[in-house]
């Protein structure tokens, strides 16, 4: 396994459904260290799910979703599928995971770190079960911005040394800060050359890197092997201005 971690934001939007006869085994779950963590969020979460009252103002539900609060109530009886399957949207949609071949897959399993608000990260391949909770809901007697940085940050440490692709939000981002990650700035070029930085279409662009790597089995451990990686692919990965952006649009359409 090369040193690259790629660290993903979850989804709000999430998949039903899964294996009914695998549920929730935190002792399973990548970075077992954070059993603890993990119990207490669960804990709470549950408490504040207990009523539809309690769980729209803190888990921000509106009329078409206070029933995902139900989610938190069977989360150890409920079926699980991969992380990677798991959520969805303009994030995971491009990775397509229900079709991805086996090779992907183990990439995906061995390089991807998902930063769950209820799990805290998780490998791509944990199995885990739908639930409601983002990194700003308000749970009673915890908040998820003072439990998960210090145990998240010292788990995240554990990975193998390398390059560590930071495509997370800004949110999930301090639930698990690792110093000396790389963030990808995600820009629209113009004729003209002047760059714009997308927000909504920024996810689609990331998914469909990390859809990119994984069904090229992409070895890289540098950022300099990252953007020779990309080029010879199609994918413009630059640094600019210190930092480093990903061109949306050379990523459409993806092609392997």
């Amino acid at each position: 396994m090369t040193g690259l971690t790629v660290l993903l934001p979850p989804s709000e939007t999430k998949r039903e459904g899964g294996d009914t006869e695998r549920t929730l085994d935190l002792g399973a779950l990548s970075f077992p260290e954070l059993d603890t963590e993990r119990a207490a969020v669960i804990t709470a979460a549950r408490s504040v799910s207990s009523e539809e009252s309690s769980a729209r103002t803190a888990l921000k539900l509106g009329p078409k979703s206070i029933a995902e609060r139900l989610r938190n109530l069977v989360l150890e009886t409920s079926p699980t599928m991969p992380a990677i399957e798991r959520y969805t949207g303009v994030l995971y949609d491009p990775l397509d995971a229900l079709s991805a071949d086996p090779a992907t897959r183990s990439w995906w399993d061995d390089h991807v770190v998902v930063q769950s608000a209820m799990f805290g990260p998780v490998g791509a391949g944990d199995l885990v079960p739908a639930y409601r909770l983002s990194h700003d809901s308000r749970l009673p007697g915890l908040r998820l911005a003072s439990l998960w940085p210090t145990p998240a940050a010292k788990a995240l440490s554990t990975r193998p040394p390398g390059l560590v692709l930071d495509l997370r939000s800004e949110g999930y981002r301090a639930l698990g800060p690792v110093p000396g990650a790389i963030p990808l700035r995600v820009v629209s070029v113009a004729g003209d050359g002047r760059r714009k930085a997308l927000n909504h279409w920024n996810k689609t662009a990331k998914g469909r890197l990390v859809s990119l790597l994984g069904r090229t089995g992409a070895a890289v451990s540098t950022m300099v092997e990252l953007s020779e990686w990309a080029a010879v692919h199609g994918v413009v990965v630059e640094r600019v201005d210190g930092g480093w952006d990903l061109v949306a649009e050379s990523l459409e359409p993806v092609m392997v």
